[in-house]
């Protein structure tokens, strides 16, 4: 299923690739019991910034598995710079 929007969105184009080229395959994936059912009626309440937040969440566990991937196939990891930055 290809979205009109995809053209002038890269992250959409992007989607759709992925989509192509990986989805039979994550198709088969199971997610854990109830999560299909909660993301369906988030969908149904239009709660966008529920989605939004998982897909956040999403995002930064798989960069941060990514960044563990990394870190392990170095010899000698570099430590993470320290920053001055205070909250």
């Amino acid at each position: 299923m290809s979205n009109s929007n995809s053209a002038a969105n890269p992250y959409a184009e992007w989607f759709e690739q992925l989509r192509a080229e990986y989805g039979d395959q994550l198709s088969q994936m199971p997610l854990p019991d109830g999560l299909p059912e909660h993301l369906h009626t988030l969908v149904l309440l239009r709660d966008e910034e529920a989605i939004t937040l998982m897909l956040k969440l999403a995002w930064q566990f798989g960069a941060q598995a990514g960044f563990a991937a990394g870190q392990s196939q170095n010899e000698q990891p570099t430590p993470p710079r320290r920053s001055n930055v205070q909250a």
